[in-house]
């Protein structure tokens, strides 16, 4: 019964270290054992007598390794873990949407994409798809002091990488004349006034559920204002057109909320004007105009959709059906665009697809695929409840999508030089993926002299050479062959090491968000630029350049 017990303690903690990535802690394998094996309870002590040493020789494999080996002793575990295991996918469905939908992204051209726009522009082609019709992408750059001029092109760029199936796009700059058109029409049906007061002192009678003296203006002395508006008559800051609400709304937001402004102190880099729409009021119209069915966005546009309605209901408009979804928040990355701006502009960053910041760029970078940006977000949904993205998710998503294209290399972080004596002259043949023969092997000679990781000598004295064989470190520099023995690795808990001769390496470093990592890599690595790799028990990177006999790479994930 000793040998059963070992074997199903080893099956579950395989399964366990194959699904996270990492050794389980004693507990958690013992756990599932006796919530699934009841007979086994009475020897429990047996069990955590064995732990130990079972969990030392998971450690000492590689992920490939621990899957090749649960493989063998339990191949039903296996075959379950690498079945397609898709969880529901499908989001809720929409009112009224059978006949098909019309929908939009709708970005302010002031960056690029990141994270939190992906959700938006996901889900909202995911329901295009799901029911066909038309996806509009619309570009608000209706404020000049937001308008990036390159953002125009960044933002095409990276809906074009997330796979977005664009129907046609419109610049809200190219219909001016249109808003110009429905801000006459809503003044002259009493629905809008211009109000020339300073903004401090609307704000004060705002507040105090008081209106403004301009709110009592005749119909014909608000279209007099609305023509000095656009003749130049008001400079900005003088004059702003206003939606007429309740002045005693609960929200002050809601109160006789802006419609139309003055810019006339930054220049608009594709139209020539001084008087634009502010959000609400083009929003409303074009969503109108260019009949869309279904909004989606997220709950932080609560307010907004609520002043649209008042301009939806001044002209007698059916609204869309909005779907608001909950915050989400996102940690670990710069998501700011003015935060981007600045540091971009005083060199904090090296650019939009810095391996800091949040952009859709600088994932592709890394080595993420836009498959499994879709898939994260889909996951997610559009609930309204508030959630903290997951990058574990997105990361598995993505492990998922490129282990198999990745060849496999070593990378020596931090090397320390050493003197291997007694050593057989000896050539490591690494397979390129394991289990793979036909991908092929790289070829490592030894020849006495290696490179290690630093942080792999402290407190180990007997070490594997992956793929090679075993030495035992006697020096600071120095050490001695010790067979090929892998049960006596596995019983000294000793560690599975990375290694290199110093004239079989090039120079190495590996950007990741919380700095770089630098050390050495096969000398192979240097062909691989715009490929995803695995420094094998490192981490997945993507080869981004080699410079100067110098490879850079850009750190995707464990």
């Amino acid at each position: 019964m000793g040998d059963e017990i070992r074997t199903i303690l080893e099956q579950y903690a395989l399964q366990n270290a194959v699904k996270h990535q990492d050794v389980p802690r004693a507990g958690a394998v013992i756990g599932a054992i006796l919530g699934k094996h009841a007979e086994l309870r009475s020897r429990a002590k047996e069990l955590n007598a064995i732990i130990g040493s079972v969990l030392a020789g998971v450690e000492a494999l590689t992920h490939e390794e621990r899957e090749a080996r649960l493989a063998e002793i339990a191949p039903d575990l296996i075959a379950s873990m690498h079945e397609k295991r898709e969880k529901s996918s499908d989001l809720p469905p929409l009112p009224d949407a059978e006949g098909g939908v019309v929908m939009r992204f709708a970005p302010n051209p002031s960056g690029p994409l990141h994270l939190g726009h992906a959700r938006a522009s996901i889900l909202n082609d995911y329901y295009v798809r799901r029911y066909g019709g038309s996806y509009i992408y619309r570009i608000e750059d209706t404020d000049p002091k937001r308008v990036v001029p390159e953002a125009y092109e960044m933002v095409r760029e990276d809906l074009e990488w997330l796979g977005i199936a664009i129907s046609d796009i419109v610049y809200q700059s190219d219909r001016l004349g249109i808003y110009y058109e429905y801000a006459r029409r809503i003044i002259g049906i009493g629905g809008a006034y211009v109000c020339t007061c300073e903004a401090e002192r609307f704000r004060e009678l705002k507040l105090a559920k008081k209106a403004c003296p301009c709110r009592d203006l005749t119909v014909e002395e608000n279209l007099l204002r609305w023509e000095q508006m656009l003749d130049g008559t008001f400079i900005e800051g003088e004059a702003t057109v206003r939606i007429r609400t309740e002045i005693d709304h609960p929200d002050p937001a809601i109160r006789d909320f802006s419609a139309m402004r003055i810019v006339n102190t930054t220049l608009h880099p594709r139209v020539d004007a001084t008087v634009y729409p502010l959000m609400n009021f083009s929003v409303a119209i074009d969503d109108h105009l260019l009949g869309m069915t279904h909004v989606i966005r997220g709950k932080d546009h609560i307010a907004n959709t609520r002043r649209q309605k008042y301009i939806f209901d001044y002209f007698g408009w059916k609204p869309p059906h909005y779907l608001h979804y909950g915050r989400m928040s996102i940690e670990g990355l710069v998501l700011s665009t003015s935060s981007m701006h600045q540091g971009i502009a005083d060199g904090t960053f090296t650019g939009w697809d810095d391996i800091r910041l949040g952009t859709l760029r600088a994932m592709a970078r890394r080595g993420i695929r836009p498959e499994a940006v879709r898939a994260a977000v889909i996951e997610i949904g559009c609930g309204g409840t508030d959630i903290s993205f997951s990058w574990d998710n997105l990361f598995a998503k993505n492990r998922e999508l490129i282990d198999k294209g990745s060849d496999r290399y070593f990378f020596v972080q931090d090397p320390v030089h050493l003197t291997v004596k007694d050593g057989p002259e000896q050539t490591a043949h690494a397979p390129l993926y394991p289990g793979d023969e036909e991908r092929g092997y790289r070829t490592i000679t030894f020849n006495g002299e290696i490179l290690i990781p630093g942080k792999e000598m402290e407190g180990n004295d007997l070490i594997r050479l992956k793929d090679l064989f075993n030495i035992r470190v006697t020096g600071e520099n120095t050490a001695v062959y010790a067979g090929d023995s892998l049960t006596e690795i596995r019983a000294a808990k000793g560690p599975i090491i990375q290694w290199l001769p110093p004239d079989q390496t090039v120079p190495c470093r590996i950007l990741t968000p919380e700095g770089i990592i630098s050390g050495v890599c096969e000398a192979g690595v240097a062909g691989c630029v715009g490929e995803t790799i695995q420094f094998e028990r490192f981490g997945f990177v993507r080869i981004d350049a080699v410079a100067d006999g110098c490879v850079t790479a850009y750190f995707t994930h464990r």
